[in-house]
């Protein structure tokens, strides 16, 4: 890519991504430039992984060709308007932050500033994130391609319109929390059945990492799936006539859109 990748903010996230970038050998550590108002988490990913650090945003903004924004979305607004002035029409601009408009973003930097805002999510942490891409007018589509291989390298990322970006927000982005809820309930009926705790956790969580891989892998219909493992008056089917008296894809649509819905109010 031969471009310098700067990060304002160095956590759990940030820092992730920053893995994602040079396992995939996008930019060597001497091509990242980070900067974090918290000198711990600073100190710690120059020493893990290498990487310049910078004596606070400006300097990250005047340096990189990227600047991922990896900070919370109500210091957002504060972090824009102590940059704005470095910004150039030849620098991309990326937030993170959850809610975050387009239109918010912009109404903080120079008219023509290029913007993209992501929707990452939690598994990232594990090289296995999705995120979603939702870029202005002023990003082109080699650039598209550029940010894509960057969020492609800690899993999955897809270009999306921002108007999605709020039911991306409920499906991938609060989704991992529904998903450990899921391999919860999956383990404690196991316990109560008589098998151990860890034993439980280890074979729901396996169950739900391997059926989501048989989805991406194969590219059938979930429910064409869930036919394949229901035999005529066997287990699985009763499990599944249990689960339907209990409402349970409709409880789980309504955490979808109640999710959606807060994410519009932010």
């Amino acid at each position: 890519m031969n471009k310098t990748i700067g990060f304002v903010g160095a956590g759990n996230m940030g820092k992730a991504m920053m893995n994602g970038i040079l396992k995939a050998g996008i930019a060597s550590p001497r091509e990242i430039i980070v900067y974090d108002v918290y000198p711990p988490s600073l100190d710690a990913v120059q020493t893990e992984l290498g990487v310049n650090t910078a004596v606070n945003e400006k300097e990250v903004v005047q340096k990189a060709d990227i600047v991922i924004l990896a900070v919370k979305p109500n210091t957002i607004t504060d972090v824009l308007n102590t940059i704005k002035e470095d910004f150039s029409e030849d620098k991309i601009l990326v937030s993170i932050a959850a809610g975050v408009t387009l239109e918010r973003l912009s109404a903080h930097v120079p008219e023509k500033t290029k913007i993209v805002r992501v929707m990452p999510n939690t598994p990232a942490l594990v090289g296995e994130g999705m995120s979603a891409l939702s870029c202005n007018s002023f990003v082109t589509k080699e650039e598209q391609q550029d940010l894509l291989e960057i969020f492609n390298s800690f899993g999955e990322a897809e270009i999306v319109g921002d108007y999605l970006m709020d039911v991306v927000t409920g499906l991938s982005g609060s989704g991992p929390a529904f998903v450990y809820m899921f391999i919860e309930a999956l383990a404690d009926g196991a316990v109560a059945e008589g098998m151990s705790r860890a034993s439980a956790y280890k074979f729901a969580a396996q169950t739900v990492l391997g059926s989501a891989k048989v989805v991406l892998e194969t590219g059938k219909h979930p429910g064409e799936l869930k036919d394949m493992v229901s035999s005529p008056g066997g287990t699985t089917i009763a499990g599944v006539k249990s689960l339907e008296n209990d409402r349970f894809r409709a409880a789980v649509m309504n955490a979808v859109v109640a999710a959606t819905e807060k994410s519009r109010t932010l």
